[in-house]
Parts: structure tokens; sequence; C-alpha cells
């Protein structure tokens, strides 16, 4: 996978390699491989992809495939005049590859391994991984930290957590399924906010979350289930 991004009058790009066994179909004259996504009689081939000023682009791990893309990013930079700057470059291996230091000197880049971040997300780590929401507990807390002090209402501390606080994993919840523990750990700190206002020391909970959680419609306040919106999230 290639990630090239335009800074001023350079580029710089990341390259993901696949460890083979990708059946090879023509790219840039059929130099380049890519790989399928689906089965069937008619799988959907990707060879590259474009987000902003980003583009992605999926090769094998091998040393010709990787000349041949030199000599691509070579006629690039005759043809557009740009210059492509390989020093902000990285060459990032999916799976088992041998050789990755020869892959790299043929391109000239760095070398660097999964997981990675890209706008903000983690590519490459595992669902799993519960380190992966460690940030986002983090940002809900160091949030928290400058609301303590503030005189506000219930209605208050219920907008913050509708507005700011929920919306805070949103953007992870769009890739990563939420861990049961994560959730946890979310919601405690919507509700010791919403019934102490980040206060310190120990303050009862009047009503149950799930009764907080229940649509207006009820009678109740209609904070939304982290699990609920995310699975809605993923399913789009």
């Amino acid at each position: 996978m290639a990630r090239i991004t335009t800074r001023g009058s350079s580029i710089s790009f990341i390259v993901y390699f696949g460890d083979g066994g990708i059946e090879s179909f023509i790219v840039q004259g059929g130099l380049l491989t890519g790989f399928e996504v689906g089965s069937g009689l008619a799988p959907l081939v990707v060879s590259h992809l474009f987000y902003a000023d980003d583009a992605f682009i999926f090769c094998d791990a091998n040393a010709d495939q990787i000349g041949y893309l030199r000599c691509v990013l070579l006629c690039f930079e005759a043809v557009s005049g740009l210059w492509v700057n390989l020093a902000k470059s990285k060459l990032i291996p999916v799976g088992e590859v041998v050789h990755l230091s020869v892959l790299a000197a043929i391109l000239g880049c760095k070398v660097a391994q999964l997981p990675v971040s890209y706008l903000g997300l983690p590519l490459g780590a595992t669902f799993k991984g519960k380190w992966v929401w460690d940030e986002v507990v983090d940002r809900v807390q160091r949030r928290l930290v400058g609301w303590k002090r503030q005189y506000l209402s219930k209605g208050g501390w219920l907008t913050l957590i509708k507005s700011v606080l929920f919306s805070i994993p949103t953007y992870f919840m769009l890739l990563h399924v939420i861990l049961v523990a994560v959730t946890r750990r979310l919601e405690k700190l919507q509700r010791d906010f919403l019934w102490g206002g980040g206060g310190e020391g120990f303050h009862y909970h009047l009503v149950a979350w799930d009764r907080i959680c229940s649509p207006k419609e009820r009678g109740s306040l209609g904070v939304r289930r982290l699990v609920g919106f995310n699975r809605a999230l993923l399913g789009k």
C-alpha cells in the first residue's frame, strides 16, 4: 500500500507489501500487482486508493515491482515537475517479507512496521487490542479535568455528555468494534460526571444508567449506548 502525500513541491509516500500469493493483473502497464476483495466470478481488484492528497499503492514484495514503482515515480517527477521526497517515505511490510532492507534500498525510503497511525487511526492494529482505545479514554479524562471547576446544572452536564464526551470515541467506532472493557470505562466516566460533575469523592447515582439511556419518549434522558451506536456505524 503506498501513501503519497504532497507537501509543497515535494511528495512523500508509504508503501505496504503483501506476502505474495496475490494474483497479478495489469497496473501501470502490468508492472505492479494489487489484491482481490471478495469471492466469486468477479472479485474486486484493488491496486490503489486515493483519499484527499494521499494515494495508496498495493504491490507484492518483489524487487522487480519495487523497481517498476521507482520508475513510475521518476516518470511522475519528469512529467509533473514535482519532487518525490523519498527521505520522508516509509516502506511497511504486511506479513513475512524477506530482504526488506534490499527493497527499501531500491526504493530509497525508510522501513516501518504495522500498526501505523493514519488520520488519527491505528492501521494494522488488532481489533481486540485494548491499547488502541487508550488514547480515546485519555482524551475523555483530559476533557473532564477542564470541566471540574465549572458551575453547571445537571442539564449542562447532560449536554456536555451528549455533545462532547459521546462524540470523542465516535471517530474510532467508525472502524473498530468497541471492547466491553472500554465501553464500561467510558460509560463510567459519563455516569460519574453526570452525578458528580467531575468533582472529587463519591456521589450517589440516583437513576440506573439503563434508564438514563432510554428514549426521551419514555420519559428518560436519551443518552445513547456506545455498543448500539458502534454497531450502527459499522453497519454503514
